[in-house]
């Protein structure tokens, strides 16, 4: 009776001490957020717009790794590094942020690249599987041809050549 409690209790502590945990950083991220707002409104005006499509991609992909939120917000990050020197070069005031924000060129050119790292993700595999498929037949061809040269050149038969390993 002892020894089922005692494996009981190993297999308990053991699913206990196995188990990540996924949540520890969420409450510092909350509050690196809420101080990012609270202590430079305009960046977080700004960064909320320019990134907006990027955090919600982060949250949408639910794949192994996120490599479509990983692209998106690398691509949306490297786009929105000129309006954030902009804005702090300008003061860093909630005029400066307002007027970048409103600018349509400004916010474009930030979710036209969040874009283009989702199609990169999105093309970048059908290319190199392309790429692939076209050096594999290219390969396949020449040994084909080389097979071809040495049958002729060995006097063998067509038949008992493709019969042999």
């Amino acid at each position: 009776m002892a020894r089922r409690t005692i494996e009981g209790t190993r297999k308990k502590s053991d699913r206990t001490a196995r188990r990540p945990r996924q949540h520890s950083l969420v409450w510092l991220q909350g509050l690196l957020c809420g101080a990012l707002a609270t202590l430079a409104t305009p960046t977080a005006l700004l960064l909320g717009v320019l990134l907006g499509p990027a955090l919600l991609v982060a949250f949408l992909d639910t794949e192994q790794g996120k490599p479509v939120g990983r692209s998106v917000v690398l691509f949306s990050m490297a786009a929105s590094v000129q309006p954030l020197k902009t804005l702090w070069m300008s003061g860093h005031t909630m005029q400066v942020a307002t007027t970048l924000v409103s600018d349509f060129h400004v916010i474009g050119i930030a979710w036209i690249a969040a874009a283009a790292g989702w199609l990169l993700v999105q093309i970048l595999p059908i290319a190199a599987r392309s790429l692939l498929e076209a050096l594999v037949l290219a390969r396949s061809a020449q040994l084909r041809a080389e097979r071809t040269k040495l049958v002729s050149e060995w006097g063998l038969e067509a038949d008992q050549a493709e019969g042999e390993p």
